[in-house]
């Protein structure tokens, strides 16, 4: 049974450059332990004869043809814009001035 320690917790955390408290550790701790359990879990039940899946139901990407159209002109892409100016989109600064 995989038991993750206090050190590899704080190095799980450095590595993602992640500042852990004391509380933070010992919770983590305790999640990813009882995750790695339940993947040990798993394990011991999936066998040779059961197939590795993502998804128990099998999923198809249903894609629609593509084909060439014509693009929007320039009015009509601008058509439901709540502001214009010289042919482009106007939006409010959201950075402050510079």
């Amino acid at each position: 049974m995989p038991t993750f320690t206090r050190e590899e917790i704080e190095h799980l955390g450095d590595l993602a450059r992640i500042a852990l408290t004391d509380e933070e550790i010992e919770r983590l701790k305790g999640e990813l332990n009882v995750i790695a359990e339940s993947i040990t879990k798993v394990q011991e039940v999936a066998g040779d004869d059961v197939p590795a899946t993502a998804n128990p139901i099998p999923l198809e990407a249903y894609l629609r043809p593509d084909e060439a159209e014509e693009p929007l002109t320039q009015a009509e892409a601008l058509a439901g814009a709540p502001a214009t100016e010289a042919g482009m989109f106007v939006a409010p600064r959201i950075l402050g001035e510079e």
